[in-house]
């Protein structure tokens, strides 16, 4: 069996729905293998504070189908200084813990990365993150289940948009990447999408409801990416009101909402899928990776690079969006 007798699994950064399914696959893993499991509660800072809890199979019984994370997730800022990380590895070491599982996105992996390059107990990391926008995956763990929130919450606005004549902005999740966004648009038949990697004609909002407005729709939904240069859903909304005087302008910030919530079952499935891989990865002897899918194939990516190669949007998806909302 090698080195590794005993793995430590932490859920780190914003929760996602489909954590618990990784967590479980972890454990069950780790178990089948042979090999102790402890949960690692609150993250960094339960590595810092060691707050430890044995796990076996039966800990993660009944968590599949549940939202957010049993493990607890906070952010730590101790575990950025060397005096933190110090220790983090003499709790390791005296729990006896010879490997990590890190459940998080490009911040927790920065951490992580840092980690292994002053100390010699191996951390994998699981890509997990609703906005699916860490380089060399193209899946993150709760991104399907949070669109297929947006997707029902959208839909629901348009019924109430087309009975009263109302325009929509609508803002998602998406600080620094518009997959929520462009996704969901296209998914809900959106009027226009406003995200940070779109510039200059494909913003141009009054032409694209002028052209809609032939065909005399009674709605226009906008979506907007959190993260957009313009601002917010009100600050763009505040910016084109005075354009649409024959509408009645509305904003809905969908927030947390899109965080929560029962996984998916391809967030189940692929949630499962990567936390076997990453015991597995650590068995094999590997460290400072992320394990990833690639078309459909599980694939292992150093972290420098999940955490410094930017993820762009499919282009191609960005032109169908402006020629099916024309």
């Amino acid at each position: 069996m090698g080195k590794i007798k005993k793995i430590g699994v932490l859920t780190s950064g914003g929760d996602a729905p489909g954590m618990n399914a990784a967590i479980r696959a972890v454990v069950r893993t780790a178990v089948y293998n042979g090999i102790e499991v402890v949960g690692i509660v609150q993250g960094y800072k339960g590595l810092i504070n060691a707050e430890f809890r044995p796990f076996s199979s039966s800990s993660v019984s009944d968590i599949i189908q549940k939202g957010g994370t049993i493990l607890k997730t906070a952010r730590c800022e101790e575990f950025k200084s060397p005096e933190g990380r110090k220790k983090a590895y003499d709790n390791l070491k005296e729990a006896q813990i010879d490997g990590v599982v890190v459940i998080g996105g490009d911040g927790s992996f920065t951490g992580a990365r840092i980690f292994n390059e002053e100390y010699d107990i191996p951390f994998v990391g699981i890509p997990g993150t609703i906005d699916n926008d860490i380089y060399g995956t193209d899946y993150t763990i709760g991104y399907d289940t949070a669109l297929n929130t947006v997707v029902e919450a959208v839909d629901k606005i348009r019924d109430t948009a087309s009975a009263h004549n109302r325009m929509f902005f609508v803002e998602v999740m998406g600080a620094e990447a518009g997959f929520i966004a462009l996704y969901s648009g296209i998914a809900t038949g959106a009027e226009a999408i406003f995200i940070p990697e779109t510039k200059g004609e494909a913003r141009d909002l009054k032409k694209m409801i002028e052209t809609g407005n032939r065909r005399k729709k009674s709605s226009n939904i906008i979506i907007v990416a959190e993260g957009d240069e313009e601002g917010g859903a009100f600050a763009i909304a505040e910016k084109m009101k005075d354009d649409f005087k024959d509408f009645d302008v509305r904003v809905s910030v969908l927030g947390h909402l899109q965080r929560g919530g029962s996984p998916s079952a391809i967030d189940r499935v692929n949630a499962s899928r990567l936390g076997h891989a990453a015991v597995e990865a650590l068995l094999d002897d590997q460290k400072s990776v992320m394990v990833g899918m690639l078309n459909g194939e599980i694939t292992l990516v150093p972290f420098r690079k999940a955490v410094k190669l930017h993820k762009d949007v499919n282009r191609s998806l960005v032109e169908l969006a402006e020629i099916l909302s024309a």
